[in-house]
């Protein structure tokens, strides 16, 4: 396998830019991660943003890439700099051959995470580094959460954007579905579900319908990845973990859109909901992440808040400075 451990120019243009992080093989060949970050001239800031000196890592949802340039000029703005990770076979990391998005256990993220970290100089062995901000979204919030209480100590805060921390019919219906999907997995792990996506969520996001987004709908299809039950396992293994209760001790944002519209029909609620998730259910969960935890409501916001309206992003963007200014100037 070549090693391309060079910055090259990203799909997104100037000023990002994209690292290869080989992470060996398995058994659909070799497997990278892809480290973005955003990499502007060096100009003057005329004030010290609440994030100066703090190093941003922002890994994406399922059936997702990173492409929010919004965001990365958001966290330069504060003072950041800012990196994202697509992850194993997942947009710039997808290989020719590979099942989308597919892993058996969300603990095989270590790699991909401990690479960039490496990449980004917040290597286990560090010594002189800038502060850590870990920002996930959707299922990258779950890992996120779940690699930050496997390794307590390596992050300054946790930043979670309508993290996936609950299955969509709660505990009861997590508890009823586990031995099944379990089964399955155990019999044919790779043999796609039913595909429940009915493409509601990429019509709130995409330019193509009622959204106002670009982005490449090979990396983001618009009814999803196919599902697998080794992965749904996985994810409701992940679950339970965070019901059991976690013990993330840097403190803990989680960004939530006030309300969910989850419906088998479409409705114009819909571009002003979170369509994915029960955020009721969520909140809920994120209480239970560690001892420092905000949730803050965004109206209006879609599932990917940075997604939104313009007004409403700016609203959540605003939210998210406050809290900044509190949890991260004192420490």
């Amino acid at each position: 396998m070549s090693d391309a451990r060079e910055w090259r120019p990203d799909v997104l243009g100037e000023p990002f830019e994209q690292l290869t992080l080989p992470l060996g093989t398995d058994t659909e060949g070799d497997v990278v991660a892809t480290l973005v970050r955003y990499s502007p001239r060096p100009r003057l800031h005329l004030h010290r943003g609440p994030a100066a000196d703090a190093d941003v890592l922002y890994v994406h949802g399922w059936s997702d890439y990173f492409f929010q340039t919004e965001l990365a000029r958001f966290w330069h703005d504060q003072g950041a700099r800012f990196h994202a990770l697509d992850l194993r076979k997942y947009g710039r990391s997808l290989r020719e051959g590979q099942t989308p998005g597919f892993v058996d256990d969300l603990a095989v993220y270590d790699e991909d995470i401990a690479a960039a970290l490496d990449a980004m100089g917040h290597g286990e062995d560090a010594t002189a580094r800038r502060r850590l901000i870990l920002l996930g979204h959707s299922t990258g919030g779950l890992t996120l959460s779940l690699w930050a209480d496997r390794h307590p100590g390596r992050a300054d805060a946790l930043i979670l954007n309508s993290p996936w921390l609950e299955f969509q019919a709660h505990s009861a219906g997590r508890a009823a579905l586990t031995p099944l999907v379990d089964l399955r997995a155990k019999l044919v792990p790779n043999a796609p579900m039913p595909n429940v996506d009915l493409g509601f969520y990429t019509r709130t996001v995409s330019r193509t319908m009622d959204g106002e987004w670009d982005y490449d709908l090979a990396w983001r299809p618009v009814r999803g990845f196919p599902v697998h039950p080794a992965w749904l396992t996985a994810i409701l293994a992940g679950h339970a973990r965070v019901a059991a209760g976690l013990s993330i001790q840097a403190p803990v944002l989680t960004l939530l859109s006030a309300r969910s519209t989850l419906l088998p029909f479409w409705s114009p609620d819909m571009l002003r909901s979170d369509v994915v998730l029960v955020v009721r259910d969520i909140a809920e969960r994120a209480l239970w992440l560690g001892p420092t935890i905000t949730v803050s409501w965004v109206q209006d916001a879609l599932h990917d808040v940075f997604l939104s309206r313009p007004e409403v992003r700016q609203a959540a963007y605003a939210s998210l400075e406050r809290w900044m200014q509190g949890y991260l100037d004192e420490r």
